[in-house]
Order: C-alpha cells, then structure tokens, then sequence
C-alpha cells in the first residue's frame, strides 16, 4: 500500500468549543473506517500553523485517499488535502541514474 498525508484545517465552527473535540474526531474515525476499511493510518498530530491536523496513513491508491480527505470536507472541515507520501530510501533508489 501507498503512504499518504492528510492535513486538515477544520471551520471555525468546529474549533469554538475544543471540549467537543475528542468526540468529533471519533466520529470522523468511525466514518472512515466504515467507508474505508482498507485504510490503515500510522500516526495523528495536532499542529500548531496552517493547518490543525495531520495524520499518516496507508491506502492501496489514490482514490481511496481521496476518499479520505472527502469524508474530512463534509464532516466541516474547510480543507483537506492528501499527498503522496515516498519513502526516503525509495526516493533515493528512484533518482539514483539520474
């Protein structure tokens, strides 16, 4: 499976009252894996930036983690973005007859 970044910067409507965090972010997890169950994530970070959110995980290909980062949008968040992640050696083993 491919590794992927998601970022996700939520509306304001949903930072207001961080006590209802937690419970949002279940229910975005929940979501996700009914939808996508191929999906395996690897790490989540609260940011301090641009976005408020950042999470690394595995999905078999783009479409899925395109999926991912709808179901973000339409549980109000107001960008999520997902990027191809390559690992480091790979990189290297990919530009090394360059």
């Amino acid at each position: 499976m491919a590794t992927y970044i998601l970022v996700t910067k939520l509306s304001p409507e949903l930072t207001r009252d961080v006590r209802k965090r937690a419970e949002i972010g279940r229910q975005w997890m929940e979501r996700v894996k009914k939808d996508c169950p191929e999906v395996k994530f690897l790490a989540h970070y609260a940011l301090l930036g641009p976005y408020d959110f950042l999470d690394i995980y595995e999905a078999p290909n783009e479409e899925i983690a395109a999926k991912v980062s709808m179901i973000s949008l339409s549980g109000g968040a107001i960008s999520a973005e997902s990027w191809t992640a390559i690992p480091y050696k790979r990189f290297l083993e990919l530009i090394k007859d360059l």
